[in-house]
């Protein structure tokens, strides 16, 4: 994987993810049937003729076992290459639907923003010990290092194909990250002094890992983060949580249950509003009926100046 994103950064390929609802239209257009350059290959996902690869990238691919033979012997990439500022990030091909999957869309560029954009009001100085809770992709992490260059970068998840996936988009960023695997929050005797995580937010049928958000209409697992998170915070540390919130009859059940955690902890909650309205789509769902839409959120819990 390491070789294949150093082999495209060469190459100048450039990729945005998309939602996979846009992705699932754009795909079913008839010209998108078969591959006819690398950013079908390694971002639509669709099927190609090996003989669409150069031969550097051919053996990369098939050697490197990141190619499955499919109907008429076409074959399908394995994994997806999105772009992210000057990066490129190695995520799982679409469909995302096996439970280990690793995603990285819409979410993760708005993720990147926002760290970016708290950073700028930091004072990086004091920011000794970083955390990226679930990285998934490693795009917290990676965003945090590039910014941070003098900080420790710790990253955890709970699936072993992310950490594996996140490493080498650490690599070829050349970020200097720790990678954890883990469901807590790793190393008590070491005070965090910023944490950032984007979680699950929606409520999966399936369970997948990546995308369910648990109980309250997705919105446990957040909750469950910060509550763990807080305490271990620094006095001046800061944690950025980005996520969705269920809204019902108006009210945001997730930004009071936030303030409550905020002011047991003695810290400052900044909590704003990212996009009022996505994933509409998840609204048919019967676990939705009392939902008028789903907010995109973002919470920063700063401590002492």
């Amino acid at each position: 994987m390491l070789a294949l994103l150093e082999a495209l950064l060469q190459r100048g390929y450039a990729f945005v993810s998309p939602t996979p609802a846009t992705h699932q239209r754009v795909i079913s257009r008839p010209h998108k049937a078969l591959a006819g350059d690398l950013r079908d290959v390694f971002g639509w996902s669709l099927p190609f003729r090996p003989d669409l690869l150069e031969p550097e990238l051919r053996r990369i691919v098939i050697d490197g076992g990141l190619a499955e033979v499919g109907i008429d012997d076409l074959l399908r990439a394995t994994v997806r290459i999105s772009s992210l500022g000057d990066n490129l990030i190695v995520h799982s091909a679409y469909p995302t639907m096996h439970e280990d999957a690793v995603f990285f869309g819409p979410d993760s560029y708005r993720f990147a923003n926002l760290i970016e954009q708290e950073l700028g009001r930091l004072d990086r100085q004091r920011i000794a010990t970083a955390l990226d809770i679930g990285t998934g992709a490693g795009v917290g992490a990676i965003v945090i290092r590039q910014g941070c260059p003098s900080a420790r970068v710790l990253a955890t998840d709970v699936n072993p194909k992310a950490l594996r996936f996140a490493s080498v988009n650490a690599q070829a960023a050349g970020a200097q990250i720790e990678f954890i695997e883990t469901s807590g929050i790793p190393r008590p005797d070491l005070p965090i002094d910023l944490a950032v995580a984007n979680p699950p937010y929606i409520i999966d049928g399936a369970s997948r890992a990546y995308r369910d958000g648990g109980d309250l209409h997705g919105a446990q697992v957040a909750i469950d983060m910060v509550a763990d998170t807080l305490p271990r915070l620094s006095a001046h540390g800061t944690m950025i949580l980005y996520t969705g919130s269920a809204i019902i009859d108006g009210v945001d059940g997730l930004k009071t249950r936030l303030q409550g955690l905020a002011a047991a902890h003695q810290r400052t909650l900044d909590y704003h509003t990212l996009d009022p309205d996505v994933f509409g789509e998840e609204l048919t769902n019967p676990s939705y009926r009392d939902v008028e839409r789903i907010e995109l959120v973002a919470a920063v819990f700063l401590g002492a100046n």
